[in-house]
């Protein structure tokens, strides 16, 4: 059986015997984002966080860019992974949520690694230099924007640099066709999938999915853990 059901139990284990178990500032910044109720879903897991920290250091990441940064947990994750002088550009629209980031930030004594720019992320994307200097991007934001993130990140990115981006299996909508005549989803990891306009997303998703793998410019691989994750990386 190549496939089983990942459990809580399951997914605790796994962190757990991570090189990075999770300490007090992450404990607590879980429990921060638990206060938020039913948004506390769209914070990923410390498995992933596990992840993004690992692949900021095989890239060897100076120059980091996250579309989507909410509690910043995800942020906190990759500003750790990054080589001595790096830094990490975080895009987001809420100063409420995005608070809660900053003071975990500022108690990991990483608050100097990150920039955080409230406005709409394709603005932000848009005002950045146009050379490819990216060493490593997070996108898990708004899921009808991801191919515009993407458009405008790519050519960002230098030959060898990695693209991450969230929930691209959508609890397995984008291969559901009933997913086009409504109802509502369930959401793992980015939690976001039952909210309003899902089968917008659900389209959007499999409209971006198509258009990494017709991408010429990055070799993908598409991983089934999460709620679906891509890594690309640039040629």
């Amino acid at each position: 059986m190549r496939n089983f059901t990942v459990t809580d139990e399951v997914r605790d284990y796994a962190a757990g015997h991570g090189s990075w178990p999770a300490d007090g500032v992450i404990q607590r910044l879980r429990a921060r984002t638990l206060d938020l109720g039913s948004a506390s879903g769209m914070q990923i897991g410390d498995d992933q966080g596990q992840l993004l920290t690992m692949m900021a250091r095989l890239v060897g990441a100076r120059r980091a860019v996250e579309v989507g940064t909410f509690t910043g947990y995800s942020s906190l994750c990759i500003a750790r992974g990054l080589a001595d002088g790096g830094s990490l550009l975080c895009c987001d629209i809420s100063r409420q949520w995005t608070a809660i980031g900053e003071g975990a930030w500022e108690e990991a004594g990483l608050r100097d690694r990150i920039e955080l720019r409230i406005a709409p992320a394709l603005e932000t994307l848009r005002a950045l230099p146009p050379e490819a200097v990216i060493d490593l991007v997070f996108i898990d934001a708004d899921k009808t924007g991801y191919g515009q993130y993407w458009d405008e990140l790519v050519p960002r990115v230098r030959p060898g640099g990695v693209l991450l981006v969230d929930n691209v299996l959508w609890s397995g909508r984008v291969v559901d066709a009933r997913a086009n005549n409504g109802g509502a989803a369930g959401g793992s990891d980015g939690g976001d999938a039952g909210e309003s306009g899902a089968d917008e997303d659900t389209v959007a998703l499999r409209a971006f999915n198509d258009k990494v793998a017709a991408d010429d410019r990055v070799e993908v691989v598409v991983l089934t853990a999460f709620d679906g994750l891509t890594i690309a990386r640039k040629l």
